[in-house]
C-alpha cells in the first residue's frame, strides 16, 4: 500500500502539468479590446504594409487570433508595420522610448498591458529584419496570450 501513494501522487503530478502546459487562454475580443484607438492609429498602417508585402487578412487574423504560424509575408508585414510606426531601429530592434511615444496618450491600464508584455521580450532573434520582428509578436503572444493583437 506504501508503494502506491507515490505513483498517484506522481499520476497526479503529471496529469495536472500536462494539463497546464496544453491550456489553451483564449484572446480578448470586445467591445474594449483590441483598443478602438489602436486600431484607428494603425489602420493605414496596416493598410499600407499589407499592400507592400502581400500578407492575407487571414493569415493576420490566425496570428494574432489563433496560433502562431511560419509565414514569411507576415513576418515581413511585422517588420513592415515596425518601421512605418518607428517603433524599431536600423537592426530591428524594439527600443522602449520608441513605444513609449505610441503608448504614453493611451490609458494606464493598457500601458502596463504593454509595458509587462514587452519586458519579457527583449533580445530578439533571427538573421532577418523580418524573422526578428516576428520573433517580437510570437514573444509577445507567448507573454500576453489575452491581450496580444495584432493589427
Amino acid at each position: 500500500m506504501s508503494n502506491i501513494f507515490p505513483l498517484f501522487l506522481l499520476a497526479l503530478f503529471v496529469v495536472g502539468c500536462k494539463s497546464f502546459f496544453f491550456l489553451k487562454i483564449e484572446p480578448r475580443r470586445d467591445d474594449e479590446w483590441p483598443p478602438q484607438e489602436i486600431l484607428e492609429t494603425f489602420k493605414p498602417i496596416g493598410e499600407f504594409c499589407k499592400s507592400k508585402t502581400g500578407v492575407t487578412d487571414e493569415a493576420i487574423i490566425e496570428f494574432s487570433d489563433g496560433v502562431v504560424h511560419d509565414d514569411p509575408a507576415l513576418k515581413c508585414y511585422m517588420q513592415c508595420v515596425f518601421v512605418e510606426a518607428k517603433a524599431v531601429d536600423e537592426k530591428g530592434e524594439v527600443h522602449l522610448e520608441l513605444l513609449q511615444l505610441h503608448i504614453d496618450d493611451l490609458d494606464e491600464e493598457i500601458q502596463n498591458i504593454a509595458i509587462r508584455m514587452g519586458k519579457k521580450c527583449l533580445h530578439p532573434v533571427g538573421e532577418t529584419l523580418c524573422e526578428r520582428a516576428f520573433w517580437y509578436h510570437k514573444c509577445w503572444k507567448q507573454a500576453d496570450p489575452k491581450h496580444y493583437f495584432l493589427i
